[in-house]
């Protein structure tokens, strides 16, 4: 029974003692009406009619103050309308038949009446449980955390039945312990309700036995609280406790009412608590899942890496040491370059496998100066030039220098990045433009880098981005597929934003998008990035 109908049903009885007086007052006008009228001839429909307070009394206050409204009206009947008159003897014996089958028919109504309300009343109950199993089912289903969910599993029963709520559950080395509750420590209290050593160790039989116990149940009946396993078919999760001292309850219809509403919680509060568990495990598998794919992708695709560029500079090097007087000068000179060439592209896989590190664990810090985009992509076509003997890479500028102020080796492990991307996605021959503008925004830098290469899938164009992906037509290019992650991880840092678009004349344009100042410095820069006076 919920806490509301509880006090309904406790005022009712408070209400119960002055009833008599209404009752007594009500029969009485009922008679001085029934003489101004001048009904006593009429003994038929003044018995009737005397019926009414009886009903009254039923309905509103119960089968006592019924009873004792038949009781009254029976009296005021012989003593007012029954011969001889303002006397309790009767010349006809058979009044004395008469009124004993109106006390029983009084009675009867009184108690048929007293019935139809406390079904009533029972509706109600049933109907506030209803209600407060719903709330609390609805509110249950939505919360995904188990901390939360805990909370509110004792805020709400709690609520629901007006005392002290808590549950407990088992922790790593499984120990039953306080996890929520309703009523915490106040001052100078170590601790709240449910914290207690006696509660702790009936919640732990409980736990144990998986059987409710304390007041109202069938074990340790003494305790002055309820514990209520919260069990499912697997398994059981932890325990419900309501402190029942708390507004004792007398009588034991409402003792089992509120057993049951309490079983009722522990029934909801245990399968929102295994679907969160659950929940929680699908993610946790979810994770190791995508932790060991990435960890297979990460091993294939650097293992594949190195291999190619360490047996070039293993051969390489052999054939000078072993060969040496063999080889020409123009030899020699080959042999050097694919020496080197190796070593830079460990060295970009390294740099690129370091960086989304630093990304992944939020240590990147930017070391913010001015920077002027032209110095940038001079660096930048230094270091890939040597990749691109067969291809045409023209760089558009706007009049005025451009200026960003951030990190420039980061920016340049971009534009490196995405210019060899062009390079290695685009036939021989072909032109790469780099552009760069500000004329979208006064304070946002626009550089863009078209190829003329395979292009990229529509479909395709957001998961570029993602790490170790690459897409099925590049599968023939060696790469790990982290180039563009950590390009879009330090553009992001930079607070711009990179894009993969279609290229008007074929291939694929990259447009990196970047803030800057609206007035950047005209003028030379310390070796600090700082501006000189």
């Amino acid at each position: 029974m919920s806490e509301q109908i509880k006090k309904e049903t406790q005022a009712a009885h408070g209400k119960r003692v002055p009833a008599y007086v209404w009752v007594t007052l009500g029969v009485t006008l009922l008679t001085l009406l029934l003489h101004a009228i001048g009904m006593s001839g009429d003994l038929v429909n003044v018995a009737l009619i005397y019926l009414f307070p009886v009903l009254v009394s039923a309905v509103y206050w119960g089968m006592g103050p019924a009873v004792y409204a038949a009781s009254f009206s029976v009296i005021m009947f012989d003593f007012f309308f029954v011969p001889p008159y303002l006397s309790f003897t009767v010349e006809d014996l058979r009044y004395l038949i008469s009124f004993v089958v109106y006390l029983a028919v009084a009675i009867l109504t009184a108690s048929l009446a007293g019935r139809l309300r406390q079904q009533l009343e029972m509706v109600k109950a049933r109907e506030a449980t209803t209600n407060s199993l719903y709330a609390l089912s609805r509110q249950m289903t939505a919360i995904t955390d188990l901390n939360t969910l805990l909370v509110n599993i004792a805020t709400q029963v709690s609520l629901t039945l007006g005392k002290p709520a808590a549950v407990y559950l088992p922790d790593g080395q499984g120990d039953l312990l306080v996890t929520s509750s309703s009523a915490p420590a106040s001052e100078g209290e170590k601790d709240g309700w449910g914290d207690g050593e006696s509660e702790i160790a009936i919640a732990k039989w409980v736990y144990n036995h998986g059987q409710i116990a304390g007041k109202g149940s069938s074990a340790l009946r003494e305790s002055p609280g309820l514990y209520v396993p919260l069990r499912t078919e697997e398994q059981i999760h932890g325990v419900l406790a309501v402190s029942m001292d708390v507004g004792e309850v007398h009588e034991q219809q409402e003792q089992q009412e509120q057993l049951r509403l309490l079983e009722a919680c522990g029934g909801l509060a245990a399968g929102a608590i295994a679907r969160v568990k659950l929940a929680e495990e699908a993610r946790l598998a979810q994770i190791t899942a995508e932790s060991e794919r990435i960890r297979t992708a990460l091993l294939d695709s650097v293992s594949h890496e190195l291999r190619t560029p360490l047996t070039a500079i293993i051969g390489s090097a052999t054939g000078l040491l072993e060969n040496d007087i063999l080889f020409t000068p123009e030899d020699r000179r080959e042999l050097t370059g694919n020496i080197r060439d190796g070593a830079l592209r460990m060295n970009r896989l390294v740099t690129n496998l370091l960086g989304m590190v630093r990304l992944e664990s939020g240590m990147l810090q930017l070391n913010r100066k001015w920077c002027e985009v032209g110095d940038m992509i001079s660096v930048v076509l230094t270091q890939v030039r040597e990749f691109s003997p067969h291809r045409n890479i023209q760089v558009e500028l706007p009049d005025d220098p451009a200026f960003i102020y951030g990190d420039e080796v980061l920016l340049e492990q971009v534009l490196v990045n995405i210019v060899s991307n062009a390079i290695k996605y685009s036939p021989d021959e072909t032109q790469i433009v780099i552009i760069v503008a500000n004329d979208r925004s006064p304070n946002q830098l626009t550089i863009m880098v078209a190829d003329q290469g395979i292009g990229i899938p529509e479909a395709e164009r957001l998961r570029i981005f993602d790490k170790f992906y690459r897409s099925e037509s590049t599968q023939h290019v060696t790469g790990t597929g982290l180039g563009l992650a950590i390009c879009k991880g330090i553009v992001e840092v930079h607070g711009g934003t990179i894009v993969a678009e279609p290229n008007s004349g074929g291939g694929t344009r990259m447009r990196i998008d970047i803030p800057m100042e609206a007035h950047g410095p005209r003028f030379p820069y310390s070796e600090q990035g700082e501006v000189e006076e």
